[in-house]
């Protein structure tokens, strides 16, 4: 049998669902998923097998206008993993259409015209009806020349894997570059900070998850098969703080006891979580923090 391999870029507005597509290609939550939109920061790989091909999922960052630094690192990222990717997959939703924001990513798309093979994927069909759809299908497949247009619903699993055997085909002949348990290739030292900052992010309200980030500062096996797991959360202001800790600290145990349950559970082991806070109010100007989230500090420059 040809083996296929290769690279497929989930790429998308904020909120379109792209983490949570991933996480059902791969049959495992490797990436972070919130209703809170940007949550995703840096580009997440998953790994998946289908048949003889193995898919290497690159999960971007949303594509949105840029004001911060850090917004413009996100932005670079996600198009930089589009670049890099055998075939691209647009999602959208469908109950919102063919926003401007779609629109500016298609423009994109196009300025950029490599050549690539690029696949619609329109997300969340339950909230709409079929009528819609098919409109909707019509008018994107007027707007670009997409190669494949599915409709899925990638929370409740619709159409998911017709998505990824289509993928699997449409990839270049090849060997597979990662073993065939791997789930993802990034280190689990930020996998466990990705976890544990999808926890602060659902529990913490308005701009405080866009303020803060998390590293692991040290990760230790231990004799009994159990691992402790330091780390260290950043916020720029002493006001953060206090919201985080929670009154008795209840908030930051609470957030610590959910991240280490979820820890847990995809290690298959007993783990020790330490959690700890610190201030800097200048943690999104540092270009260490960028290094430690995956992202390129000078991507951020104006």
């Amino acid at each position: 049998m040809t083996t296929r391999c290769g690279f497929v870029a989930l790429i998308g507005e904020p909120n379109a669902g792209k983490s949570t597509l991933l996480n059902a290609m791969v049959g495992a939550k490797v990436s972070i998923v919130t209703h809170k939109v940007q949550t995703t920061r840096a580009r997440i790989r998953g790994v998946a097998l289908e048949g003889e091909s193995q898919i290497v999922f690159v999960d971007t960052p949303g594509l949105f206008r840029p004001r911060r630094r850090l917004d413009r690192a996100m932005v670079a990222a996600a198009w930089s993993g589009a670049a890099d990717a055998d075939v691209v997959v647009l999602l959208i939703e469908a109950h919102r259409g063919l926003t401007d924001g779609v629109r500016a990513i298609l423009d994109t798309l196009r300025e950029r015209g490599s050549g690539q093979t690029v696949a619609l994927a329109i997300n969340k069909i339950d909230r709409v009806k079929s009528e819609t759809l098919l409109a909707l299908t019509q008018a994107m497949n007027e707007t670009f020349p997409f190669s494949e247009t599915f409709m899925i619903s990638a929370d409740k699993g619709y159409g998911v894997d017709d998505l990824r055997k289509w993928l699997a085909g449409a990839l270049p002949e090849g060997p597979w570059l990662y073993p065939e348990d791997q789930l993802s290739d990034l280190p689990m030292r930020m996998i466990a900070a990705e976890m544990t900052r999808e926890k602060l992010t659902l529990r913490l309200h308005q701009e405080l998850p866009y303020q803060l980030t998390v590293e692991t500062e040290s990760w230790q096996e231990r004799k009994d098969g159990s691992v402790r797991v330091d780390q260290m959360i950043y916020v720029a202001r002493d006001g953060h703080k206090g919201i985080l800790l929670g009154k008795g600290g209840e908030t930051i145990k609470a957030i610590s006891q959910a991240a280490r349950a979820e820890l847990e559970e995809f290690l298959g082991r007993k783990v020790h979580l330490f959690l700890q806070v610190k201030v800097r109010p200048n943690w999104l100007e540092e270009a260490e923090r960028y290094s430690e989230m995956g992202l390129d500090f000078r991507d951020g420059n104006g």
